[in-house]
């Protein structure tokens, strides 16, 4: 349960790079870079209900330790995967829809931050949140 929480994004590194490498336009990236992404999650065993809300939308994703589920990025991109739980680390495999290729993510508990690490075709960004 140490996840569960409001979490609002503090700072990123090398998130541009990122957005770029997935593929997300030069405009999307400037506003992406500027998001004012904050996260609620709420976590009972192993179900998960996460709240996004942002400058461009906001939604809520339930989903299950180890179950596959459907979800849209920001930016549009379609992708199928699952998140997992290794130690206290939520470990996430996204296979794109449109190319096939895979989005890894992470979140953990630093400290009293929450970090969200993304992995994709090797270029490697963090989002750094704080409770709010």
């Amino acid at each position: 349960m140490t996840f569960n929480g409001t979490w609002k994004v503090d700072r990123s590194e090398n998130y541009e790079k990122f957005m770029e490498a997935m593929g997300v336009n030069v405009m999307k990236r400037k506003l992406g870079a500027h998001d004012n992404l904050k996260i609620t999650i709420q976590q009972d065993g192993n179900k998960f209900t996460v709240k996004e809300s942002s400058n461009f939308r906001t939604i809520e994703i339930e989903f299950t330790l180890g179950a596959s589920f459907d979800y849209s990025l920001a930016d549009g991109t379609e992708v199928t995967g699952l998140w997992n739980l290794e130690g206290n680390k939520l470990v996430g495999e996204f296979t794109r829809k449109d190319n096939g290729k895979v989005l890894k993510a992470y979140r953990e508990i630093v400290g009293d931050e929450l970090v969200q690490t993304y992995v994709y075709e090797g270029v490697e960004s963090k989002r750094i949140f704080k409770r709010g």
